[in-house]
C-alpha cells in the first residue's frame, strides 16, 4: 500500500465513516475540492477510496479520472506524481500542445529531455494546465492525490500553479494528507481555492470493536479488546493490527501479561527513540510502565535530570512534559512499542526503581509483583493487602488484577491460599463487569481440589455472572447447598441466591421461603450482610404480591441490622427499596431524594451491578416525576455502564424504553422495549418481562390509532397473565390494567375492558395509592364514552384529573387531560376541550414530555379543524372511523374484525354506534355517506398511513347527515 503506511484500503465495510463521507460528498457538489487529513494508519485512503468511487461514477462515462497515490521513495523524484497522474492521458491530446509546452511536458514525463530551466519548468506547468482544460471540455475531470505528503516538490509546484486557475472549469480535486496528531495540513495550496479540510477522525470503541469482528471474524476476549482500544485510540490501522496479534489463549492482559506489538507497527514508530541517548531511552521505559509519570517520579526512579531526558524525546515527537511535570506520549502506541522493545529484564528493572519511588500501596506493591515473577508469599500478601485497599478506594479494576497477581505468586504449597486469593480476583472482576474473567477464575476453583466452602464461593461468581438469567440457575445453587451442608453462613448465601431466583422467574411463594431460610441461617452464622440481603429481598417479593405492610416490616428490620440508611454498601440496596416503595406510594419527591444520595454516596465504589439497579431506579422515579429528559439522560447512563461490560442487559434496555415513552418518539420506545422483552425472555426472567412488556404497550398505546392499540393489548394481555401466574398485585401492575383496559376501549372491547377493570379493583388493596385510582378511574371514564356514555365519561376523567392534580405525577396528569379532551372534542363540547388539552400541551411541553405534547397537540389541531368546520356533526373515534371505512369499502364484519385483531361482536357493537352517529341504516347509506365525506374533506381515504411507518395515522373524519440484580 504506497504512500500512507496506515491504509487499511482493504478494510470494507467502512466503519465509523458515514457522516464524513456524507459531508465530503455535500462540499463537492458546491466546492472544487476535498482535502482529507490525519495521522498515518487513521484510515485517509479508505475514505479516499470511497469518496472517490462514489463521485468517479457521476464523472464516467464522458469525463476523466486522474489519479496518484505516491510512496515515501518517491518524494525525491522529479515529476513522479506527474507521471502517474498522466498515465491515464491520451497522446493526442499532448501531440495537439504548442511545440514549446509539448517537448517540456514530454521531456518532464520522461518521454524527452528533462525541463532544466526556469522557462522550460513554466512550460510544463502552461502544458498541464491546457490538458486539463481540454479533458474538462470533453467532460468532468477528478484529480485523485492520495498521498499529498510524499507528492514530489515539482509536481507539487505544477498542481499549485493548475488548480488556481481552474475556476469555471468541472475540474474537482480529492486529495488526502498525512499530518501529525493535532497538526494542520501543509499542502493545501496543491488543491484549488476554496477546498474543504476535514480531519479524520479517530473511531469510538464501539466502532473499533465492529471493525475487528468483521475483520478478524471472531470475538476477541473482552480484556484484549479493551487493551486493543485503548493502544490504538481510536486508529483504525493500529487496531487491525493489535487484534491480529492479540492473544487468543483466553489467558487475560493483565497480570504482567502485556499485549504484543507487531514488529511493523514498533519498528517505523521506535525509529526515533532508538536515536536518542540510552540516558532518555531508560527514562521512556520507566514512564512506559508508571500507571501515572511525571518528572517527580523519574526523579524519584534516579533520573535526576529528566528534563533534560524528556526535552529530547520532545524534539523528535515521541513524548513531553506538560507543564504540571506530567509525562504524556504522543501516542499510546508509542508507549506500548517502548514497552515492547524492552528485553524483560529492562522491565523488571523499571518497575523495581519505580517500587521504591511510588508511595501511593497500590501502585507500588503492583510494581513490585511485576520486578519479582517469582512464587513469594511475602508479595503475595502484599498483593492481597493492596487489593482490598483498590477496592475499598473503588477500582475494581485495579484490586481484580492485584489479586490476580496474588495469586501467580502464591506458593505451590498453599492450594488453600491460592483458590482464596483467586475466588476474590474473580469477585473483584464481577464488580468491575470483567464477567469472562471471573468466570474463568471461578471455574478454575471448581476444577481444583478446593474446600467446599471455596466451591460455594465460585459457585456464587457463577450466579452473579449469570446477571438476570437465573432461570437456568437451579442446578448450581442446588449443587452449591450439597457442599454447604453444616455451614450456616454457605447456606444462608445460597437460599438468599434461591430466593433472588424465584423473585426474578416469578415463583413468590418460593422467593419468599428462600428468602426467611436465608435470613435464619445467616442470624445462626451471626452474618448481618446476608441476612440484611435477605429480608431486603424479602420485603421487595412481599411488595410485588400486594403486601405493603409486610414489606415494610421486612423492609425495616433490615434497616435495624444494617445500622440505618447511610450506613455503607450494606444499607445501598435497602436505601434502593424504600425508595422504589415510595415511588409506587406516590411519594416521588421522597423516592427521588432517597435514590439521588445514594448515587452520590456510592459513586464509584460501586460495582457495575449496583451502578445499574441505581440508575434503573432513578429512571422510573424521574419518569413519573416528570422528569423526561433528565430520564433519558439517566436511561443513557444507565446503558453506558452496562456496555463497557459486554453484555445486553434487560433492565437497561427497559430504562431506556420507558424514557423514550415520555422524553423521546413512540417508535424508539417501541424499538428497545422489544428490545427488553428479548433479553427478558432469553434470561428467563419473568420481573423485567413484566416491565418489558408494559413498556412496549404503553409505546404502542401512545400511536393513537386502532393497530397500536391492537398491539398495546397484545402486549399488556401478557402482563396480566403473567402477573396472575405470579400473584403478583402491587401498585404498578394495576397501572397496566388500566392501560391494557385503555387499549381495549379504543378497539371497541367495552365488554372486555369492563372485566379487565373489574379483576383490578379485586386486586385493589385498602391503601390504594391515589395514581392507581386515576388510572383506573381514567380508564372507566374512557369506556364510559366508548359506550356513548360521554358526559358520565367526563365526569370520571375529571375525578382523576383532581386526584391528580394533588399529586406530583405531571405525566400521569397529561395523559389523563388528554383523554378527558378527547372525549369533550367528540361530545363537541369546545371550551371544556380546549381547557384540557390546552394545559395538557402546556404542562407535557414544560416537562420535556414529547410524545405526550405531541398528542396533545394532534387533539388540538383537531378541535380547530372541527371549529373551522362549524356544522355541529358527531364525530367518529379513530376505532369507528376505521370500521367506517373497511365496511365502506365492501368488508364484512369477520373480515374488519380480522383486520384489526378485534372480535366479529366488537365489530357489530362499533358498527351500530357509527349508523347512529352517522344517520344512517345500512350498510349502503354508510358507504355513500362515507364516500360524501371524504370528498367533501378533500381527504383520500378515513385513515391515513403513513408512509415511513406503514401505521395508520390517528386521524379522526367528521362525518353527518347525509354526509444485573435489579429487581
Amino acid at each position: 500500500m504506497p504512500g500512507d503506511t496506515g491504509r487499511a484500503v482493504e478494510v470494507r465495510p467502512l466503519t465509523g465513516r458515514c457522516e464524513l463521507l456524507d459531508t465530503a460528498r455535500a462540499e463537492l457538489t458546491v466546492r472544487h475540492g476535498v482535502l482529507l487529513y490525519g495521522p498515518v494508519g487513521i484510515g485517509k485512503s479508505v475514505v479516499v477510496a470511497d469518496l472517490v468511487e462514489s463521485s468517479g461514477a457521476q464523472v464516467q462515462p464522458s469525463g476523466t479520472v486522474l489519479r496518484c497515490s505516491p510512496a515515501e521513495e518517491d518524494a525525491q523524484l522529479p515529476y513522479a506524481g506527474l507521471v502517474d497522474l498522466f498515465a491515464r492521458v491520451p497522446g493526442s491530446l499532448l501531440e495537439a500542445l504548442a511545440p514549446e509546452p509539448r517537448a517540456a511536458l514530454r521531456a518532464a514525463l520522461l518521454r524527452g529531455e528533462q525541463p532544466d530551466d526556469d522557462r522550460s519548468r513554466l512550460s510544463v506547468r502552461v502544458a498541464v494546465l491546457d490538458v486539463l482544460r481540454a479533458l474538462a471540455a470533453a467532460g468532468p475531470v477528478l484529480l485523485v492525490l492520495d498521498g499529498l505528503h510524499w507528492l514530489d516538490g515539482p509536481t507539487a509546484e505544477v498542481l499549485t500553479f493548475a488548480v488556481r486557475r481552474i475556476e469555471g472549469l468541472d475540474i474537482q480535486v480529492v486529495a488526502a494528507e498525512r499530518v501529525a496528531e493535532g497538526e494542520q495540513p501543509e499542502r493545501a495550496r496543491c488543491c484549488p481555492p476554496g477546498t474543504v479540510e476535514l480531519p479524520v477522525p479517530p473511531l469510538t470503541d464501539d466502532e473499533v470493536a465492529h471493525l475487528l469482528r468483521t475483520s478478524l471474524g471472531a470475538e476477541l476476549p473482552p480484556a484484549v479488546l479493551r487493551a486493543v482500544q485503548d493502544i490504538a485510540a481510536g486508529n483504525p490501522w493500529y487496531a487491525l493490527e493489535l487484534g491480529r496479534a492479540a492473544p487468543r489463549d483466553g489467558a487475560p492482559v493483565g497480570f504482567g501479561r502485556t499485549l504484543p506489538v507487531p514488529r511493523r507497527l514498533c519498528a517505523p514508530l521506535l525509529d526515533e527513540v532508538r536515536r536518542l541517548p540510552e540516558s532518555a531511552r531508560r527514562a521512556l521505559l520507566v514512564a512506559s510502565v508508571a500507571a501515572r509519570p511525571s518528572l517527580t517520579v523519574l526523579r524519584a526512579a534516579g533520573f535526576h535530570d529528566a528534563a533534560s531526558d524528556l526535552a529530547a524525546a520532545e524534539r523528535l515527537g515521541v513524548a513531553a512534559a506538560d507543564a504540571d511535570g506530567t509525562v504524556r506520549f504522543r501516542h499510546p502506541l508509542i508507549r506500548a512499542a517502548v514497552h515492547a522493545d524492552a528485553p524483560e529484564y529492562r522491565r523488571r528493572q523499571a518497575h523495581a526503581l519505580l517500587a521504591r519511588a511510588v508511595t501511593e500501596p497500590v501502585e507500588r506493591a503492583r510494581h513490585l509483583a511485576l520486578a519479582r515473577p517469582y512464587e513469594d508469599e511475602t508479595t503475595a500478601r502484599t498483593l492481597m493487602s493492596a487489593a482490598e485497599s483498590a477496592r475499598r478506594g473503588g477500582s475494581p479494576d485495579a484490586a481484580f488484577e492485584l489479586a490476580g497477581l496474588a495469586a501467580r505468586h502464591t506458593p505451590g504449597d498453599r492450594r488453600a491460599e491460592h483458590a482464596d486469593r483467586l475466588l476474590a480476583a474473580a469477585e473483584y472482576a464481577c464488580d468491575a463487569g470483567q464477567l469472562e474473567e471471573a468466570g474463568q477464575a471461578a471455574e478454575t476453583v471448581l476444577a481444583g481440589a478446593g474446600s467446599a466452602r471455596q466451591r460455594v464461593r465460585a459457585r456464587l461468581v457463577l450466579l452473579r455472572n449469570a446477571g438476570q438469567a437465573l432461570q437456568g440457575a437451579q442446578a448450581l445453587i442446588e449443587e452449591g447447598l450439597r457442599d454447604a451442608a453444616g455451614d450456616p453462613e454457605a447456606e444462608a448465601w445460597l437460599h438468599h441466591w434461591a430466593a433472588v431466583r424465584g423473585l426474578l422467574c416469578g415463583e413468590l411463594a418460593d422467593a419468599a421461603r428462600h428468602a426467611r431460610r436465608a435470613a435464619r441461617q445467616a442470624a445462626v452464622a451471626g452474618d448481618t450482610d446476608t441476612r440484611v440481603g435477605a429480608l431486603a429481598t424479602l420485603a421487595r417479593v412481599r411488595s410485588l404480591g400486594g403486601e405493603p405492610v409486610a414489606a415494610d416490616v421486612a423492609l425495616e428490620e433490615a434497616l435495624a441490622l444494617a445500622g440505618g440508611a447511610g450506613a455503607g454498601p450494606e444499607s445501598w440496596g435497602l436505601i434502593r427499596m424504600r425508595a422504589i416503595l415510595a415511588l409506587d406510594s406516590d411519594k416521588v419527591t421522597e423516592a427521588r431524594e432517597r435514590v439521588s444520595e445514594l448515587l452520590a454516596e456510592t459513586g464509584e465504589f460501586a460495582g457495575v451491578e449496583e451502578v445499574m439497579a441505581t440508575l434503573v431506579a432513578l429512571t422510573r422515579i424521574q419518569v413519573r416525576a416528570g422528569h423526561c429528559q433528565e430520564a433519558l439522560r439517566t436511561a443513557a447512563r444507565c446503558s453506558r455502564a452496562v456496555a463497557e461490560t459486554g453484555v445486553q442487559a434487560a433492565p437497561a434496555l427497559y430504562a431506556a424504553a420507558l424514557a423514550a415513552t415520555v422524553g423521546g418518539t413512540a417508535d424508539e420506545a417501541r424499538r428497545l422495549a422489544e428490545q427488553a422483552v428479548r433479553a427478558s425472555e432469553a434470561d428467563g426472567d419473568q420481573l423485567f418481562l413484566l416491565r418489558a412488556l408494559a413498556v412496549l404497550g404503553q409505546a404502542e398505546l401512545l400511536v393513537g390509532d386502532p393497530r397500536g392499540a391492537a398491539a398495546a393489548v397484545e402486549a399488556l394481555l401478557r402482563v396480566k397473565e403473567l402477573g396472575a401466574a405470579m400473584s403478583a398485585a402491587d401498585p404498578p401492575l394495576l397501572h397496566w390494567y388500566s392501560d391494557l383496559a385503555e387499549a381495549l376501549v379504543v378497539l371497541g372491547e367495552t365488554d372486555a375492558a369492563g372485566a379487565v377493570l373489574d379483576e383490578a379493583r379485586a386486586l385493589l388493596s385498602d391503601d390504594a395509592p391515589g395514581s392507581v385510582l386515576a388510572a383506573l378511574e381514567r380508564a372507566e371514564g374512557l369506556r364510559e364514552a366508548g359506550l356513548g356514555r360521554a358526559k358520565e365519561g367526563a365526569v370520571r376523567l375529571r375525578v382523576a384529573v383532581d386526584r391528580l392534580r394533588q399529586l406530583p405525577l405531571p405525566v400521569d396528569l397529561v395523559r389523563t387531560l388528554i383523554a378527558l379532551g378527547a372525549v369533550e372534542r367528540r361530545a363537541r363540547h369546545r371550551n371544556a376541550a380546549r381547557t384540557a388539552l390546552g394545559e395538557a400541551l402546556e404542562t407535557a411541553t414544560r416537562i420535556g414530555a414529547l410524545p405526550l405534547a405531541a398528542r396533545a397537540g394532534e387533539e388540538l389541531a383537531r378541535l380547530e379543524a372541527g371549529d373551522r368546520d362549524g356544522e355541529g356533526r358527531p364525530e367518529l373515534t379513530p376505532t369507528e372511523a376505521r370500521i367506517a371505512e373497511l365496511v365502506g369499502g365492501g368488508a364484512t364484519n369477520r373480515e374488519v374484525a380480522a383486520e384489526l385483531f378485534i372480535s366479529v361482536k366488537t365489530v357489530e357493537g362499533t358498527l351500530s354506534r357509527v349508523y347512529r352517529k352517522v344517520g344512517v341504516r345500512s350498510r349502503t347509506a354508510l358507504a355513500h355517506a362515507m364516500a360524501v365525506a371524504v370528498i367533501a374533506s378533500g381527504a383520500a381515504a378515513v385513515s391515513v398511513v403513513d408512509d415511513d411507518q406503514q401505521r395508520p395515522t390517528a386521524q379522526t373524519v367528521t362525518v353527518g347527515q347525509p354526509g444485573r440484580r435489579v429487581t
